[in-house]
């Protein structure tokens, strides 16, 4: 596809070219390196924690409930996967967290030895939560699992993720809709940034560092404001959240890139959950670092597959005699080993390995595709290559 940026393996760890070394980090046993900044703006960079080392811009595995939905934890690792994105209010409601700390913590019950990052859960409770209240204490909700009633305060939230023993927390913030009238999306900053410093005063473990959550809608007075009350507050890094919620494309891509020269330059940027192909090639460029995105998984089970050329629909009827692999030259398991045909028959009969074959090549080629930009960011190639490949996904 790409030409060339899904297929190869990450560069060496220091290259010996480096346009700049910015001074390392140190919050919480947590540490940012950029290894070598692009011309792009694009960033290759290191993520360090308690339970291992990141190479950036990288691409988080959903595991919302403490599983990536079909695959082991090993699978995973081969996959290429270094850091997970698991949600703290899923994961508050079901096991809870007195059983998790029980179990050992969030990386035991996973089988997990990587980073994990855990979402405080407040956009779940407003979606999933068929009565919720929104006041400047927090969210009063009742829970989707069994209607028991509960709350979320910022302290809470908090809470909940150092109990799990996670590696990243996320502060509790207000995401509103893209079709929020412009009063609500301000008053949503205004709490956001609240909720923040009170995240920040609740700290107790060492161990998790802390992200802010940029909000503000569509509107860039908005998100100036949101960067600049939570970056006053100094957190260890920092995400732009309510995007792709519903505006158009072109606004998210606007936004996502007038937000991003706003952050600070020495910690890490993560675009929450916006990740088509295309977007995570897109927006890498633009200077974030983490991304997750429940597009690979999800419409895996849904039979959508990724290719180098774009989407391939597996159920359709044009794959039913079909002996070739999903993609030709793909080195993961589902196409070393099954043909279109095969997979095709899996997914309409139902079988459970059907949509974990699937799962497997669009996971591989999500991480595929973060160690190629890795790789061109290293080589100093990314601006030329990422645009060839942007190109075949238009």
């Amino acid at each position: 596809m790409h030409a060339g940026l899904v297929c190869g393996s990450d560069p060496p760890p220091l290259p010996v070219l480096q346009l700049r070394r910015c001074d390392a980090h140190h919050v919480s046993g947590f540490r940012f390196e950029i290894v070598r900044a692009d011309r792009s703006g694009a960033r290759l960079g290191r993520l360090t924690t308690a339970h291992g080392e990141v190479a950036t811009p990288a691409f988080m595995p959903v595991a919302s409930h403490g599983a990536v939905k079909g695959v082991a934890p090993h699978e995973l690792r081969e996959l290429g996967a270094t850091m997970l994105l698991a949600n703290a209010y899923h994961l508050a409601q079901r096991p809870g967290v007195d059983t998790v700390r029980a179990l050992g913590g969030l990386h035991a019950i996973m089988g997990w030895d990587g980073p994990i990052l855990t979402d405080s859960g407040g956009f779940q409770v407003m979606s999933l939560s068929g009565l919720v209240r929104v006041d400047d204490h927090g969210l009063s909700y009742r829970s989707h699992v069994d209607g028991r009633p509960g709350t979320l305060s910022p302290e809470e939230a908090v809470a909940v993720q150092e109990a799990l023993g996670v590696d990243v927390a996320m502060a509790l913030d207000e995401c509103v809709s893209a079709s929020a009238p412009a009063a609500q999306v301000g008053r949503a900053v205004t709490r956001t940034t609240a909720w923040a410093a009170r995240s920040m005063a609740a700290r107790g473990r060492a161990e998790t560092a802390l992200f802010g959550i940029v909000q503000g809608g569509c509107d860039m007075e908005l998100r100036a404001e949101s960067v600049a009350g939570l970056t006053a507050l100094g957190f260890d890094g920092y995400a732009v959240g309510g995007l792709s919620v519903g505006e158009p494309r072109a606004e998210t891509a606007r936004v996502a890139a007038a937000t991003v020269v706003l952050l600070p330059r020495e910690r890490p940027r993560y675009l929450m959950g916006v990740g088509t192909p295309r977007d995570l090639l897109r927006f890498a460029a633009m200077g974030y670092d983490l991304f997750d995105c429940v597009l690979p998984t999800r419409n895996a089970r849904n039979g959508t597959l990724f290719t180098r050329e774009g989407k391939l629909m597996i159920r359709n009827a044009a794959h039913a005699r079909d002996p070739r692999p999903v993609e030709m030259g793909c080195t993961c398991y589902t196409c070393q080993r099954f043909s279109r045909g095969a997979l095709r028959h899996l997914m309409l009969a139902g079988e459970m390995l059907g949509a974990r074959l699937a799962t497997l090549h669009n996971l591989h080629f999500y991480l595929q595709l973060m160690s190629e930009i890795r790789a061109a960011l290293a080589e100093g190639t990314f601006p030329e290559r990422s645009a060839a490949a942007i190109g075949a996904w238009a």
